[in-house]
């Protein structure tokens, strides 16, 4: 199953943090949200809540 990116049309409160991240997966997260139409950060926070949520 591909990865779907959350729509960002309902804003939350939220707060910076920075990550180190490797090349490979900048790129790797970077086409999905190309293909998606959406940010990096969008794609980076839906995989975060994806994972947490099937914990």
């Amino acid at each position: 199953m591909a990865f779907v990116p959350k729509s960002t049309k309902k804003k939350e409160p939220a707060s910076y943090k920075s990550l180190y991240i490797k090349e490979k997966l900048i790129k790797e997260v970077e086409k999905i949200a190309k293909e998606n139409n959406t940010s990096f950060n969008n794609v980076i926070i839906s995989m975060i809540e994806q994972c947490l949520e099937k914990k």
